[in-house]
């Protein structure tokens, strides 16, 4: 990372674009008499995720399963409540868009700690890293990987040869780097480059907090299944890694699938740290659309098939995105800049992998 941990963005061209539309979406509110945070669907909607998770992790630790299959499943049911949690509750209430009370952004966030993540480190690498600074080299934390290689800028190494055929597995693995790794890793990056003050906490404070929420998190979630359940150790530990795996392979999927593809652009700072462009015409040409028509897909990943409206206004709940997303498209196209955009989920899936195919030839 470099040492100012934020892109500027200097340019002056197109400027009116995010004046009009924010016009148009205040508008849209203000017509409607309708607020810019969650509704009704959204409290349902996060009923169902928690339920989605905790009531499958509440039959298991009844000790009432006796078969693997019947583990495995339940399992499995859990690694779609953590996407759901993550994906439509947590995601709005970390951007602080969930509700206008701050204290309700607050406790729903910390659901992220609930199922093993740390909310902290999420917020510096996605809100201030990823959210300010999209697709640019050496400044999106969701760029820095060691294996893959997910920009033209980055190094190109003889692993990334047949990176389209292995990053599926290393998508996988994701959840589970998190759990037991990657907070420790960035919560020392992070506070090297002075990202933690904004947060109010100092490395000790961090690594204390990550700590004692790693192990009450493996505590409860893993210990606990294996002390009450009558099937044996190793088959409970595969449950919990298999729930992991689904988990990780989703979330990777949704979020890269954004904007590792071959529509969106990648760009570098200049010495000062600059970019001459207009920080909304970047996140457009930085970011993707997908499967707008895909109303219960929609559902069960919070909107953020919608990245496009997110990027624009991450502080509006998601489940607004849908009509957001028709004054977005038309004011781009009234000053004539790009919208990208995928007609399914598998379109942009197809357009990941063939840029990470691209990636990966040598340069």
């Amino acid at each position: 990372m470099i040492d100012a941990p934020v892109v500027r963005f200097k340019g002056t061209h197109n400027t009116d674009f995010i004046s009009e539309l924010r016009l148009r979406v205040n508008k849209y509110f203000l017509d409607n008499n309708l607020s810019k945070f969650g509704n009704i669907n959204m409290q349902l909607k996060t009923a169902f995720m928690l339920g989605l998770y905790f009531i499958p992790f509440v039959i298991l630790i009844l000790g009432s399963v006796q078969s693997f299959g019947t583990m495995i499943a339940l399992w499995s049911v859990m690694a779609l409540g953590m996407c759901g949690i993550g994906l439509a509750v947590m995601h709005d209430a970390n951007h602080g868009a969930y509700s206008k009370r701050r204290v309700v952004n607050n406790l729903l966030g910390y659901l992220l700690n609930v199922i093993g993540s740390y909310h902290i480190t999420w917020k510096i690498q996605h809100n201030v890293l990823h959210h300010s600074s999209t697709n640019v080299h050496e400044y999106d934390e969701d760029l820095n990987n060691q294996i893959l290689r997910f920009s033209p800028n980055q190094k190109h190494r003889s692993i990334n040869k047949y990176q389209a055929y292995y990053a599926p597995f290393l998508y996988g693995l994701l959840s589970l780097y998190k759990t037991f790794s990657k907070d420790f890793e960035q919560i020392s990056r992070f506070n090297r480059n002075n990202l933690l003050k904004s947060q109010g906490l100092t490395l000790k404070n961090a690594i204390l907090q990550i700590t004692v929420n790693k192990l009450l998190y493996l505590g409860a979630t893993l210990l606990l299944p294996m002390l009450v359940m009558s099937l044996p150790w190793w088959q409970i530990l595969i449950g919990f890694i298999t729930m992991h795996l689904i988990c990780g392979l989703i979330l990777a999927l949704v979020f890269q699938s954004a904007h590792v593809l071959d529509s969106t652009n990648f760009y570098k700072a200049d010495e000062n740290g600059s970019i001459d462009n207009c920080w909304a015409i970047h996140q457009l040409s930085t970011t993707a659309n997908f499967a707008k028509k895909g109303k219960l897909f929609s559902w069960l990943i919070g909107g953020l098939n919608y990245q496009v409206e997110h990027h624009l206004f991450p502080n509006i709940c998601h489940v607004h995105y849908t009509v957001i997303s028709d004054i977005v498209k038309r004011t781009a196209n009234d000053f004539n800049i790009q919208y990208n955009e995928y007609a399914t989920f598998f379109d942009a899936i197809k357009s990941h992998f063939r840029m990470l195919h691209r990636l990966g030839k040598a340069t």
